[in-house]
């Protein structure tokens, strides 16, 4: 541990660790540069934007068996969002990083690199490549913005100072790398985990939180649209992209200060079977849709996905489509596959042909989703299936994402929202009561041309009569549309 005189205000600035290169004092904000034989102010770093995150300086946990404390802090934005990566100092004097991402943590140390590495402009996300002796899948490229800093860091950071970087998957594990400081890339090798996981201390608790940000994080608020004043639901620092259901404006709620990223055009208001804001019971535990979107394929078919959250497990998707219902959730652990045109991939031992790719487009979007969204989004789908369980693969330039779903039954689906639905069953239900409907017409002219010569046969009893006219009514009463839909 080192203390020094900050050059600009003479606060002391510790660096705990000697990888640390520079340090943000508290005080002025300056960044100092630790040397050997001098101190360096190297000018003023911008204070990071006040969000939802537990995590602070200060925060110690465990990973891999090994006590960590977190010394600095940088915040980074991008096209669809922003995140936190947060220095950490081992207790074996190793280091490594936290990365932060609306309520998601990795956390990665650096690692010897074996082998030739890509070239950060010639990834492609979706291409399989040969790193340190494995085959991965680019996940995700991107080029993002240093917005801010605090605490030790071990390399000079500024405003304007950009972060290139690439993610890998390869099954549960991943790697980054980071093209940051020039074509040579450094390698992370990470892995997923959770505050649980990592049995934090000294996370902030829900009071600071709101005290800094202004709202509880991840408990469901609504603010008021700052294009037309309408109330949007959401969750504070889960869900931070926002589309107004009111007049479809684009809304970034990363911070306290609700901004708008694109003014809504008109759009007419789509009514989807499930509402936005609709709650329901699933396994005991309370769900709520914060997020609707409709999407079509390049012929124009379209179908809904609902986007559900609860404060006990990880976002789910409800798909509605022609063909009915399915429950679709993010993977973490991904099957071995090449965009190029693999036919088929494995997963668990299990293997899965390729059955359709096409072009999805979003054509309606409302309420808060965990990733940007806008009308006319595009993103090349991939689906492979195995028995009734459907792997989908979703493509774009810069990111691939992977989903498991299953069918579920629409009568599932009425039970799970208590039947408080405001539209009919899924396209294919009405489709199959068609037949029915016809048949219920052949019904009743069947029975009323055998029942018309009793009606005038008029040498009978009048018991014979009414006889002829009860056979007419009842068994057209009994199986009128109206009446069955009741039962």
């Amino acid at each position: 541990m080192q203390t020094v005189s900050c050059p600009s205000c003479g606060a002391e600035v510790t660096f705990r660790s000697h990888a640390s290169v520079v340090a943000v004092c508290e005080f002025c904000r300056a960044t100092v540069m630790k040397d050997a034989d001098a101190v360096k102010d190297l000018g003023k770093m911008s204070s990071v934007l006040e969000d939802f995150s537990p995590i602070q300086i200060g925060t110690a946990g465990v990973a891999g068996g090994r006590n960590f404390t977190v010394v600095g802090r940088i915040q980074l934005r991008y096209s669809a969002g922003m995140w936190n990566e947060w220095f950490l100092l081992f207790d074996d004097a190793g280091t490594g990083w936290l990365g932060d991402s609306s309520g998601l943590y990795t956390i990665t140390t650096e690692a010897k690199v074996d082998g030739g590495l890509p070239v950060f402009d010639m990834i492609v996300p979706g291409r399989l490549y040969s790193i340190a002796g494995q085959r991965y899948t680019a996940s995700e490229k991107r080029v993002a913005e240093c917005v801010g800093g605090a605490g030790e860091l071990p390399f000079k950071v500024g405003e304007g100072w950009q972060a290139r970087v690439a993610d890998f998957r390869a099954g549960a594990s991943f790697l980054t790398l980071d093209y940051s400081d020039g074509d040579t890339a450094a390698l992370y090798h990470g892995a997923s985990v959770t505050l649980e996981e990592m049995q934090c201390q000294l996370l902030r608790d829900e009071e600071q939180i709101k005290a800094s940000a202004g709202r509880y994080r991840g408990k469901l608020d609504a603010l008021d649209c700052p294009s037309c004043g309408s109330a949007i639901k959401y969750l504070p620092g889960v869900t931070t992209a926002l589309v107004c259901p009111a007049c479809a404006a684009q809304l970034d709620a990363a911070g306290p200060q609700t901004q708008i990223l694109a003014k809504g055009e008109a759009v007419a208001r789509v009514r989807t079977t499930i509402a936005l804001g609709a709650s329901a019971k699933i396994n005991g535990i309370d769900h709520q849709v914060i997020g609707v979107m409709v999407r079509a394929d390049d012929e124009g078919t379209e179908w809904t996905e609902y986007l559900l959250y609860n404060t006990k497990s990880a976002f789910f998707w409800l798909v509605e489509t022609e063909e009915g219902w399915s429950r679709a959730t993010v993977m973490n652990t991904w099957p071995a596959w090449d965009s190029t045109g693999s036919e088929q991939v494995e997963l668990d031992n299990l293997t899965y042909d390729k059955t359709y790719e096409y072009l999805a487009t979003v054509t309606f979007a409302a309420g808060a989703f965990n990733w940007r969204v806008a009308v006319g989004d595009e993103v090349t789908v991939v689906e492979f299936e195995q028995g009734q369980t459907t792997l989908a693969a979703e493509l774009t330039d810069h990111e691939l994402t992977w989903s498991r779903s299953t069918p579920v039954a629409f009568d599932q689906v009425k039970t799970w929202f208590l039947s408080d639905l405001q539209g009919a069953a899924p396209a294919a239900s009405a489709k199959a009561a068609a037949p029915a409907s016809i048949a219920q017409k052949f019904l009743w002219w069947t029975l009323g041309l055998n029942a018309i010569p009793l009606v005038f046969n008029f040498s009978g009893t009048i018991f014979y009569v009414v006889l002829a006219l009860l056979a007419i009514y009842l068994p057209a009463k009994l199986f009128a549309p109206g009446d069955k839909g009741k039962q």
